[in-house]
């Protein structure tokens, strides 16, 4: 006998948020792993946020997210992710409330040649009792840090998981997105045994 959710159309839907701070791999996160062709919201940075976005460390970054990213994953025919990708950039914060709206997780990409930035979304989630993960892209001649030094460094407690990963690569952002499920689903079940 089929189970009730068997009809691809009955799956169940999921928002996950990928979050953290700017040029850190949002927009190809969702771009790598999206199986539809991924809504952007870049625009070319100008003069104009000369002193007021810092390019430490992502001089060569041109385009920014100024809204969202959004693609979609289906893990199988019963889970299909909705993922969100947040602008990096402080003026843009205020969008994170809204797109936080119903998510169920969050990935917290984390860039360790700039690992302090990402303190504001770890806090943010935080602060919201939303569940993340965080993932450490691993860009080409950043330093290299074990888990548990990241861990130590962004004060994260125990029970949140930390990956290592690779933004522009698919199978590696998949296992960051089965991790946060996995998470959650653990989540929940120690809620249940709680109450």
């Amino acid at each position: 006998m089929a189970s009730e959710n068997s009809d691809p159309h009955l799956a169940a839907s999921v928002k996950i948020l990928i979050a953290g701070g700017f040029g850190v791999g949002k927009t190809t996160m969702v771009s790598a792993i999206s199986e539809i062709a991924p809504l952007r919201t870049e625009e070319l940075i100008t003069e104009i946020s000369t002193g007021v976005d810092d390019l430490s460390g992502v001089e060569q970054k041109t385009t920014t997210t100024v809204a969202l990213d959004f693609g979609r994953i289906t893990i199988d025919r019963n889970l299909v992710l909705y993922l969100f990708g947040t602008p990096g950039q402080d003026r843009f914060w205020f969008l994170w409330d809204e797109l936080a709206r119903g998510a169920l997780g969050a990935v917290v990409l984390a860039d360790t040649r700039r690992l302090g930035n990402s303190f504001a979304a770890v806090d943010f989630f935080e602060r919201r009792g939303l569940a993340f993960t965080v993932a450490v892209n691993c860009f080409d001649g950043a330093p290299i840090y074990t888990v548990d030094e990241v861990r130590d460094a962004l004060d994260l407690d125990d029970h949140i998981p930390v990956l290592l990963c690779d933004a522009r690569s698919r199978e590696s952002c998949k296992e960051v997105l089965v991790n946060l499920v996995q998470h959650l689903i653990e989540r929940a079940g120690r809620a249940r045994v709680a109450t």
